[in-house]
């Protein structure tokens, strides 16, 4: 099969599209052939080395956690999906990585939504996992009152919806060019500067919870991620209710841009810029 991979870390340049071994099926899990796998900003840090002694991968390494297409193969014991399916969901944790390729192997999943293209659909497992992983260790529940730093990127666009679903009131910080869509998403935006963590703390004194600072510990907040060679993915039910509130036009996949596969380097680029608004997402021909 053909897959985006490098053998060397490095900028986006060390990226290639070549020939890899055919990835099949284990117990539990299902094969999909790809449409669209989305990027997150793990996929830079391990691309560029960033994460190394923290995530060390085997070299050549595909990259991409998250992707959606057709199921192709079952493992055994798998039910409730059949061949042909479309469905969404995350690849094995353990391997970071694999899901930008011709054929993906899928650790958890849900069914694509009809209001999901297949863009949406191959961004949105990794970022819903962590969504939901976040607010289940923060306990958010109707009337809770969060704040999402943040809020116009990947994650955060995901998180602030299914926070508004459990009935949160969630406030969003985001430059003023994005308060427009957090509105639309059921946030209370506001803009960075000076004062705003004693002014929030003041408000709603509360848990914090990091999940992209490795040194989060050093400041007495919690750090939440899938650990190096986990084979649980404690949020990977968010997927189904994701999907469900999609079709009940509650939930979306804001897209920021969209590349093919054999641009990857310009997608790994933009993303390691932290501009994008909403998601990040490679389409697999």
């Amino acid at each position: 099969m053909f897959a985006l991979q490098f053998s060397e870390y490095g900028d986006p340049g060390v990226l290639i599209i070549a020939d890899a071994e055919e990835p099949h099926a284990g117990p539990g899990e299902i094969r999909i052939a790809v449409r669209a796998t989305g990027l997150t900003p793990a996929d830079d840090y391990v691309r560029s080395g960033r994460f190394r002694g923290f995530i060390d991968v085997p070299l050549p390494h595909i990259p991409g956690m998250d992707a959606a297409g057709v199921v192709d193969e079952l493992g055994e014991g798998v039910t409730g999906v059949a061949l042909g399916d479309a469905v969404f969901g995350l690849v094995d944790t353990e391997k970071v990585g694999g899901a930008a390729a011709e054929y993906a192997v899928l650790q958890v999943w849900a069914a694509k939504p009809d209001a999901f293209s297949w863009e949406q659909a191959g961004g949105a497992a990794a970022n819903i996992e962590t969504a939901t992983r976040t607010l289940n260790e923060l306990g958010v529940v109707e009337g809770t009152t969060l704040l999402i730093e943040g809020a116009a990127g990947g994650v955060g666009t995901i998180t602030t919806q299914l926070a508004v679903a459990r009935g949160a009131t969630v406030i969003g910080t985001a430059s003023v060019g994005n308060h427009e869509l957090l509105a639309s998403l059921g946030a209370l935006p506001t803009t960075y500067g000076k004062g705003l963590a004693e002014r929030v703390a003041a408000l709603a004194p509360g848990g914090v919870v990091s999940v992209a600072d490795l040194t989060a510990a050093e400041y007495g907040v919690r750090m939440s991620n899938l650990a190096p060679g986990s084979t649980a993915i404690p949020g990977h039910e968010g997927l189904a209710i994701a999907a469900a509130l999609a079709d009940e036009g509650l939930f979306t996949v804001p897209v920021h841009a969209v590349f093919a596969l054999k641009d990857a380097a310009r997608a790994h680029e933009l993303s390691a810029s932290r501009r994008a608004r909403g998601k990040i997402v490679l389409t697999v021909p």
